[in-house]
């Protein structure tokens, strides 16, 4: 079962975001949390955009947000974003309830970039493990390369966008340098992906 998808982007990303977006349908089951890199003194005018391009509601992340799905979160500026599991409620059967949430940082910039990729794969990676897709798009540092390992490394899934389909390919390179991917793909074919991997988990 995927219960989110952690997409990372910079130069070219909004572009790439539209598209992707757009084959989300309104059912689509998990999370999908997105980090890409601007100015500083950005205001929250990305996710009205993106808004006209997707079914899903799409917001800038608050910092204790719980995690829901069929929902798009969106690094603030400047902010780290980070996903935090769920607590523990009881031991009874090791089971334990609540819901994921986010959490913003200010910490130090990772890469050169807040918020940094890596910063959301690897927190997703240790939240969710092998439940976690993470996406890298077009980009033009190696932010993103080192969180998309240590979701393999935990079980989860990695798609990047085809480098030559890309307007950065640097990010897309970085990734697939480091990482066995597990798809490489034009843009448009990676929302049909995502949505057979996802409603195919919960059949």
């Amino acid at each position: 079962m995927i219960d989110i998808v952690v997409v990372g982007t910079s130069l070219g990303g909004l572009q790439a975001l539209t598209v992707m977006l757009a084959g989300l349908p309104n059912t689509f089951p998990a999370a999908v949390v997105v980090v890409q890199h601007r100015h500083k003194a950005s205001d929250n005018t990305l996710s009205f955009f993106l808004q006209q391009y997707s079914t899903l509601p799409v917001g800038e992340a608050e910092d204790k947000e719980e995690i829901l799905p069929r929902r798009v979160y969106l690094a603030p500026a400047d902010y780290h974003l980070l996903v935090e599991p769920r607590q523990a409620w009881g031991h009874r059967q090791g089971r334990y309830g609540g819901i994921a949430t986010l959490a913003l940082s200010t910490e130090a910039p990772v890469c050169n970039a807040r918020p940094s990729i890596d910063v959301l794969f690897e927190s997703a990676a240790d939240a969710y493990a092998q439940r976690v897709i993470g996406v890298i798009l077009t980009g033009a540092s190696q932010d993103g390369a080192k969180g998309l390992a240590k979701i393999k490394a935990r079980g989860g899934r990695a798609i990047v966008q085809e480098p030559a389909t890309a307007e950065s390919r640097i990010m897309p390179e970085a990734a697939i340098a480091s990482v066995t991917v597990d798809w490489i793909l034009q843009l448009q074919d990676i929302a049909p992906l995502l949505v057979n991997l996802c409603q195919s988990a919960v059949r």
